[in-house]
């Protein structure tokens, strides 16, 4: 008997995630690709509609519709496009895996009404459970959905919990690398460019990212997942700079245990758990030599050097809409720094202005979270002039 193929919508599939999904996909036989999105990279999603034939490819920013019409005309694929085409491809009855790898609040919504069809959701935007956390999970339960993480973190800690009660658990232990500025001084950062920044030492990731990565922001975002998705309080999670990035992060329990999962720095190891959950397979993913490790380190964050953590973990604690101000916040901010228009701790200077001046919703509906997205995005554009 021969297995049907799992079917999967991939939201966001000509960034760093996708592309890696895709190419896991092609050395694959377990998987087919029903959905193609992204919001204006065209001649990267026509490439990758061409090779792959998904049943549909939807193009966010309307602009692009008819050149991407053209593009694919005579293939076997609809082209859609916006908020209503995203919608379409990750309800479909077809589907079994939504891949959410959008950056940024886009990737909300499509996620609600993909959870509302009951749909394996594989996590990989962060503003999903950053800003609408205490809505999605509820709703997820409530749905039947699985929610699986496809950062390599919670990837870990998921697997690190799996068979494990949640009453045992004792702290969530969030590894992070660090970052490219994690031995500079702060005089030294004051001053360094983007273009420094998105020297990662251990990760190929997206450029946004991989600022986030360099802020400590990165890690602040996790931070704020990790209490939604693995039920814990803020008081139960700890940041521990693990500059190897070998130690994908750890749990410790109540008998004082620490379970931890290891592997080499590769984002296609926590993007295939998730497809292949709750099995695992084979892979052409190098593995880990342990006569080749030197050591492991670790140390505490500095949060003189990198205030942006410990705002997201002030940000947690408010609730409310105040992860909605700060990520919108840091969007923006980070497109600024990536353009060389403002410092680096203009960012975090910024973003602690910006929490301060705009009122918390303290019980917010999806339509708040959206709405005070956009205000926090025009008031901080407006900032910047």
């Amino acid at each position: 008997m021969i297995e049907s193929k799992r079917k999967i919508t991939i939201l966001g599939s000509t960034g760093s995630v996708g592309t890696q999904a895709l190419d896991i996909i092609k050395e694959s036989q377990r998987y087919e690709v029903y959905a193609l999105t992204c919001n204006s990279s065209i001649n990267k999603i026509v490439e990758q509609a061409r090779c792959h034939l998904p049943k549909y490819v939807v193009i966010y920013d309307d602009k692009y519709y008819i050149e991407l019409l053209k593009a694919l005309d005579g293939l076997p694929i609809h082209v859609l496009v916006g908020m209503e085409g995203l919608i379409r491809v990750v309800t479909d009855e077809e589907v079994d895996i939504v891949l959410t790898s959008v950056v940024g609040n886009i990737g909300l919504k499509p996620t609600v009404e993909a959870i509302k069809a009951g749909k394996i959701i594989a996590l990989a935007n962060k503003e999903t459970l950053v800003t609408a956390g205490e809505i999605i999970m509820p709703l997820a339960k409530a749905y039947g959905s699985k929610v699986l993480p496809v950062d390599s973190e919670h990837s870990a800690i998921f697997q690190c919990l799996n068979g494990e009660s949640s009453s045992t658990v004792d702290k969530i232990l969030l590894t992070a690398s660090g970052g490219a500025f994690r031995n500079f001084s702060k005089d030294e950062i004051r001053h360094l460019k983007a273009t420094e920044a998105l020297k990662h030492p251990n990760w190929s990731m997206g450029r946004k990212i991989t600022i986030d990565s360099a802020t400590l922001m990165n890690k602040g975002l996790e931070f704020i997942e990790a209490k939604w998705l693995f039920g814990v309080s803020s008081e139960q999670i700890e940041v521990v700079v693990h500059p190897q990035s070998i130690i994908h992060s750890m749990v410790q329990f109540k008998d004082h245990s620490v379970i931890a999962q290891l592997g080499v720095p590769d984002m296609r190891v926590p993007i295939i758990y998730a497809l292949d959950y709750p099995e695992r397979h084979y892979n052409s993913v190098k593995s880990l030599d342990f006569t080749q490790l030197s050591a492991l380190t670790f140390e505490k964050p500095d949060l003189d050097r990198f205030p942006c953590l410990g705002i997201a973990v002030e940000a947690l604690k408010l609730g409310g809409t105040m992860p909605t101000i700060m990520n919108a916040a840091n969007e923006i901010l980070v497109d600024a720094y990536l353009k060389d228009k403002i410092g680096f701790y203009d960012i975090s200077d910024t973003i602690l202005k910006v929490m301060n001046q705009f009122s918390n919703i303290k019980k917010p509906t999806l339509e708040d979270i959206f709405e005070t997205d956009i205000e926090t995005r025009e008031y901080v554009k407006k900032l910047l002039g």
